[in-house]
């Protein structure tokens, strides 16, 4: 399944010869400072913030930089390969949409998870949707097309709602359960304590909730008459402090490949696979729920190691395809991206998170193609250096 990602520059330049200059930011850094003007000072804060002084969340995207790619020559990889096989499925790329529980109020329209879920229908790139979605699962499945969608959980502490969201997930289409560990609480992130906000708290991106016939069943009146019930009740059973006695559990309730994210021991790694777990998810939440942690790429070879030919996916701190490379080579199977697609979704929905997908896409095949890596498969360990 080979795609020239790379070709997303000659389209560019070929508009150039037109007159007409990219309708979106072609650098991180601006595409942050674009997207952090044009939404609410709120939803930045929730977005862009962090646990802590953030210094978790900087060492995320530094810790790239004490990699370096070694160029080989004469290679001649006029053709290059990015395409992975992952739960049975063949994707083009290892790219995919990291779930992010506020992409819903990142568009103008409100509708950011519907928009993210047309990028990954127009792009290839899977979207990992999110338990926080400002519209329900089926409605985000439906807009996938034949971009295989995963549904990532947050656990709560009802079992009967747990498992219907879960069953939800697998009418919808949905090819595999993402269970997140590490966010049956809310870190300390002094930029949303600062300004007394917390989005769900305020009835966003609740729908998974609100239309669930578990959920509603355990509210005094519908949610569309009393809004201020069912956050309520969302508070009161959101986070389960799950151990490792849930596993089996967690386990029996579908039949779909099983992924846990927020791993990064390799102990912790070992009884995952010893408990049926079909895939780690490496990730320390992209520095959002606990500072003074280690950044998640520096725990990615152990991890890899640990789970001795299970997939591993990788995100924090993904910013450019750059980083896509080094997370490959240091051995990961499929690479997550947050918030650079969330800045596209609120510069331009749609068309906004396909700039970001294409672009990052784009760099990681280029590097691949000057470098002299022309598959995935060559990107090892070896194929780094420190730079300490």
């Amino acid at each position: 399944m080979t795609r020239k990602f790379g070709s997303y520059q000659d389209e560019i330049y070929r508009d150039g010869l037109r007159g007409v200059v990219p309708r979106f930011p072609t650098t991180y850094a601006e595409l942050e400072s674009q997207a952090q003007a044009a939404l609410p000072s709120s939803v930045v804060s929730y977005v862009a913030g962090g646990a802590g002084d953030e210094n978790t969340q900087r060492a995320n995207v530094t810790a790239f930089e004490r990699w370096g790619l070694i160029p080989r020559m004469f290679v001649g990889a006029v053709e290059r390969d990015l395409s992975v096989e992952l739960f049975g499925m063949t994707l083009p790329s290892p790219l995919f949409m990291a779930p992010i529980g506020v992409a819903g109020i990142c568009t103008q329209d409100g509708h950011g998870d519907l928009a993210a879920a047309r990028a990954a229908a127009q792009t290839g790139v899977p979207m990992v949707a999110s338990t926080l979605s400002a519209d329900p699962m089926e409605s985000v499945a439906a807009e996938l097309g034949q971009t295989p969608g995963l549904f990532q959980l947050y656990t709560p502490t009802d079992r009967d709602l747990a498992e219907n969201l879960v069953h939800r997930a697998e009418r919808a289409g949905f090819k595999a359960i993402v269970v997140t560990l590490d966010t049956w609480l809310t870190g300390w992130r002094p930029r949303d304590l600062s300004t007394g906000n917390f989005p769900q708290l305020r009835g966003h991106c609740l729908a998974n909730y609100t239309s669930d016939p578990v959920f509603r069943a355990q509210l005094a009146r519908p949610p569309e008459e009393d809004v201020a019930g069912a956050v309520m009740r969302w508070a009161q059973i959101f986070g389960n402090p799950l151990t490792w006695d849930d596993l089996p559990w967690l386990r029996s309730i579908t039949s779909l490949p099983l992924i846990v994210k927020g791993v990064c021991h390799p102990d912790d790694v070992r009884r995952a696979k010893d408990g049926g777990i079909d895939g780690i998810y490496c990730s320390n939440h992209g520095g959002r729920q606990a500072n003074g942690g280690l950044p998640a790429l520096d725990v990615l070879p152990a991890v890899v190691k640990a789970a001795d030919g299970l997939p591993v996916l990788f995100d924090s701190g993904i910013r450019s395809g750059a980083d896509v490379v080094k997370a490959i080579a240091l051995g990961a199977t499929a690479v997550g991206i947050g918030r650079p697609y969330v800045y596209g979704l609120a510069l331009g929905g749609t068309d906004g998170a396909i700039h970001v997908l294409r672009s990052v896409l784009a760099e990681a095949d280029l590097i691949m193609a000057v470098d002299g890596y022309p598959t995935l498969a060559q990107l090892t360990q070896e194929a780094l250096q420190r730079v300490d």
